[in-house]
């Protein structure tokens, strides 16, 4: 058994937070390993819907009344626990998304689509969520740039040597993940935007995997644009983040057009528009997603993200540990420092199989290609099992998983 004595997690005590782990499924225990996909949800965070709809329910911005200027308030401060939390210089540069996607798809047709054109190239990693492939794909196709991939190998860890040495004179974005969705690989983020700043380029930075598990300092960084999103950071679903330094986001136009974006509107003279960050949150945003948002970032600050870290750190290392012995079983990204993902395949049974059956021992994990096609590709596999740990997980928690999954196996194989 791996030693967690030195730690100071009350796991107990972080469990507590969480009112869905105490249910059971198919008649077992809920052990919820499927983090990567969503985490759980604090009590303190759901809260704050009932607070929220039962007392200041009202739009925010512009109105006059108590209410309105509460919600207003609160909203507010849930944006600037955003820009502490990611360490970014302003609040102005903190815009709220449905998600990572949008916050990517945001950039994409904002500045994708004033700044590049035919010609020009793009660097994409091979560990990309399809979040930051598709919306590079589709621009390239209207617009006629290239996409070039950076590999990686045989660990799931990005060539740096070969990253260098894709840049021409015509590269003009780096789009990469912070953490891999698929294999947890920690990408050396800061390195990276030096290489891509030295050669006049930007860096995007998809740090949805991220924030839950890593310290980020989008300054110490030197992010051009950074994207995460709330659910998989003990918020709720439908609301994210884009951060993108100010220059880079006053001189890029508006993507939706609605509401709260503008200044002015006129048929004879058009339209102009508010300053950052509304120029980007056209129309009534998720303000008590939002607002929850901020009381998940408060939560996990409260306990510390270096110590969710280091506990997350010996789950992982536990579970390899008990993971390698099983005959045939192959885990897939084993980068040094991982963060809390584990994505395996077994010789003889397939992946939508284990996950079926391992549900009906109250066991969540995930299956499938994890939006990451080209990678899973590249290692020649179609799906895996993914089980992904969180702050509330447990050793004996990462036991009963093992010994599931070894119960399942001798089912379907």
């Amino acid at each position: 058994m791996t030693d967690f004595s030195d730690l100071m997690l009350d796991v107990a005590k972080v469990r507590s937070d969480f009112p869905i782990l105490d249910r059971e499924v198919h008649g077992k225990p809920l052990v919820y390993l499927d983090n990567a996909a969503t985490c759980q949800t604090p009590r303190q965070v759901i809260e704050v819907f009932d607070d929220y709809y039962r007392r200041y329910n009202a739009n925010i911005h512009r109105g006059l009344h108590t209410l309105s200027d509460e919600a207003t308030s609160a909203f507010e401060r849930s944006r600037d626990k955003v820009r502490a939390f990611i360490n970014a210089r302003e609040i102005r540069e903190i815009i709220f998304t449905r998600g990572t996607t949008e916050a990517i798809n945001l950039v994409a047709n904002t500045w994708g689509r004033a700044n590049l054109k035919a010609g020009d190239e793009v660097l994409v990693s091979q560990l990309e969520h399809h979040s930051n492939i598709v919306p590079w794909q589709l621009l390239a196709k209207e617009i006629g740039f290239t996409i070039k991939v950076i590999p990686v190998d045989e660990r799931g860890v990005l060539d740096q040597a070969a990253y260098r040495d894709l840049f021409t004179e015509r590269t003009r974005l780096v789009a990469v993940n912070h953490v891999s969705n698929a294999f947890g690989t920690v990408n050396p983020v800061s390195e990276m935007a030096s290489v891509a700043h030295s050669h006049g380029a930007l860096i995007l930075v998809d740090g949805a995997q991220a924030a839950p598990h890593e310290q980020v300092d989008v300054v110490a960084m030197d992010a051009d644009f950074y994207a995460f999103s709330g659910h998989k950071v003990y918020g709720p679903t439908g609301v994210g983040v884009l951060y993108g330094k100010a220059a880079l986001l006053e001189a890029m136009p508006p993507w939706q057009g609605g509401g709260e974006m503008i200044k002015t509107v006129s048929f004879e003279a058009g339209s102009t528009f508010a300053d950052i960050p509304h120029k980007f949150e056209a129309g009534t945003p998720a303000i008590a997603e939002v607002i929850a948002l901020g009381s998940a970032l408060d939560w996990v600050s409260g306990i510390g993200l270096p110590l969710i870290r280091a506990w997350e750190h010996r789950l992982t290392e536990h579970a390899t540990k008990e993971l390698s012995r099983i005959d045939g079983l192959r885990i897939l990204g084993t980068a040094p420092g991982k963060a809390a993902v584990m994505s395996f395949v077994v010789e003889g049974a397939h992946s939508q199989d284990i996950g079926l059956l391992i549900d009906q021992l109250g066991v969540a994990i995930r299956t499938g290609h994890h939006c990451a096609q080209p990678l899973l590709a590249h290692f020649g596999v179609d799906a895996t099992c993914r089980a992904s740990f969180a702050a509330y997980n447990t050793p004996e928690e990462i036991d009963i998983f093992v010994e599931s999954l070894e119960r399942v196996i001798g089912m379907v194989r």
